[in-house]
């Protein structure tokens, strides 16, 4: 179906691609997976005729093509769901599905065809629940993935690049993106499917390409392979501790963070100690509070009842500046609407706690600045340069910094690696266990299971608001679904 020859691209005579062959058969979900940086994106963009190559051949059914324009690429039938959405908010269902393909009767557009025709293709979907005159802002995330693949049946795309589809998305909506992708598949379209995470990949995926630096270093059956494989292909070198030695019994410091019958609207009965040197992992379903938890810890949406201290005094912090100057932290979830200010320097990213707030470093000149950039490894070009501008990874590691400006006790991370390739992963685990054998008290909030088991010294399992249940260091993803599901059906019951 799609064959890509040698493609080849270079921005202001920097080389990012390197003579870059792939190919995708009917049916097929072929994966692509790299580091940030190996040249997934720019591969993309080429088919999708965002860029044009320097070289290389483009064919699709046999037929060469070269598109100059991103719609002469859905033309040909070529089709891309980027992470960051590209559909209007305030425009409705049916307008987005139809965008530049609206259907006329006499001189005006036929808004009862549009509307009957997108409902029709919902229902190929199974996605009936979505209305064609709804308007999109008012969707999930998760629905409006379902829009953009309902735009793309439309324009009557056969291979379709989807470029980290469940990066937003909770883990039920992870569940029925892959039923999706499996239908689209059985329907006859070839699917590119760009993700950083393992395990969706193995078990979506029929073959493998990996990119390193601009060039494809293997491609794969997915049958005949394995993680640690496709890792070494990415990273160029074993990632055999994939997460770093836990603490040494009796290394850990005495008592940091206490919280004592807290709770909100969301949650209750919060009952828990993370001592100084340890990490405590909150796991749960989607929906169990872990997130809740890190923001009534930070203030955002504060405990109402019960009691909290930090290093032996008692707190109460209402908003998050009173919690940052309790000595608490969070790297939120959503680095780029809360972590960062994507259009400033990765210089006034660093000091923007400490100037908003007053507390920790004093000096903002480029020494300090440097310090806390070395402190988290940041590897970019330079402290003036737009943070934007910076991958997941290294972006992450700014927000670290920011908050390790304001010399905190308590770090709360809120899906501290999402969005983050596999390399910048072990580097942000690293750093946390580093920052946890200098003293601070850290809480990790995951929703992937293998983190939060290879990560956390114990693991606080949530359901409904509550906690189900604790676990020691070395438990398996059994006993964190276990105490999951079973407290999640009595509290149901109830």
């Amino acid at each position: 179906m799609l064959s890509m020859q040698d493609m080849t691209k270079s921005f202001l005579g920097i080389r990012v691609l390197h003579g870059v062959s792939l190919d995708l058969a009917p049916g097929e979900v072929h994966a692509v997976v790299g580091e940030n940086g190996a040249g997934k994106s720019t591969l993309m963009k080429l088919l999708s005729g965002e860029y044009r190559p320097d070289a290389g051949r483009i064919e699709i059914d046999g037929t060469a093509r070269a598109f100059d324009h991103p719609a002469q690429a859905q033309a040909a039938g070529v089709g891309i769901i980027h992470q960051e959405l590209a559909l209007l908010p305030d425009r409705t269902v049916a307008e987005n599905v139809f965008l530049g393909r609206e259907p006329t009767r006499r001189g005006l557009v036929d808004r009862s065809a549009m509307a009957a025709r997108t409902a029709r293709l919902l229902a190929e979907l199974h996605a009936e629940e979505i209305g064609p005159h709804t308007p999109v802002r008012q969707l999930s995330v998760a629905r409006q993935q379902i829009v953009e693949v309902a735009k793309a049946l439309a324009a009557d795309v056969r291979v379709l690049v989807m470029d980290e589809p469940t990066a937003a998305l909770a883990e039920h909506e992870v569940t029925t993106l892959f039923a999706l992708v499996r239908r689209l598949a059985r329907r006859g379209l070839g699917i590119l499917y760009v993700s950083h995470r393992m395990r969706e990949i193995f078990e979506l995926s029929q073959r493998i390409t990996v990119l390193k630096d601009g060039r494809r270093v293997t491609c794969l059956p997915t049958a005949a392979t394995d993680v640690a494989t496709v890792v070494r292909a990415m990273v160029g070198r074993e990632l055999n501790a994939y997460y770093p030695p836990r603490a040494a019994p009796g290394s850990l410091g005495p008592p940091v963070l206490t919280v004592t019958g807290g709770g909100n609207a969301r949650l209750a009965d919060i009952d828990l100690t993370v001592r100084a040197g340890e990490v405590l992992g909150v796991g749960g379903l989607q929906g169990s509070g872990r997130s809740a938890l890190a923001r009534a810890l930070f203030g955002a949406d504060p405990f109402t009842r019960g009691g909290m201290t930090v290093a032996g005094r008692e707190v109460r912090p209402r908003r998050p500046r009173e919690a940052i100057r309790a000595g608490i932290a969070l790297v939120g979830e959503d680095r780029k609407s809360e972590g960062l200010v994507p259009r400033q320097s990765v210089r006034d990213n660093t000091l923007l706690v400490t100037r908003a707030v007053g507390v920790g470093e004093r000096g903002d000149d480029e020494a300090t600045v440097g310090r806390l950039l070395d402190r988290v490894r940041l590897t970019g070009r330079g402290t003036r340069q737009e943070v934007r501008y910076l991958s997941g990874g290294n972006q992450q590691k700014v927000v670290i910094a920011k908050w390790l400006a304001a010399r905190p006790r308590v770090l709360l991370f809120d899906e501290p690696t999402r969005g983050v390739d596999v390399g910048a992963k072990a580097a942000i685990h690293a750093l946390v266990r580093e920052l946890a054998r200098d003293g601070l008290a850290v809480l990790l909030v995951s929703s992937e299971l293998p983190e939060l088991l290879g990560m956390s010294d114990r693991v606080l399992v949530l359901a409904d608001g509550r906690p189900a249940g604790e676990l020691p260091a070395g438990a398996d993803e059994e006993a964190v679904m276990r105490l999951a599901t079973s407290a999640a059906a009595r509290t149901g019951a109830a």
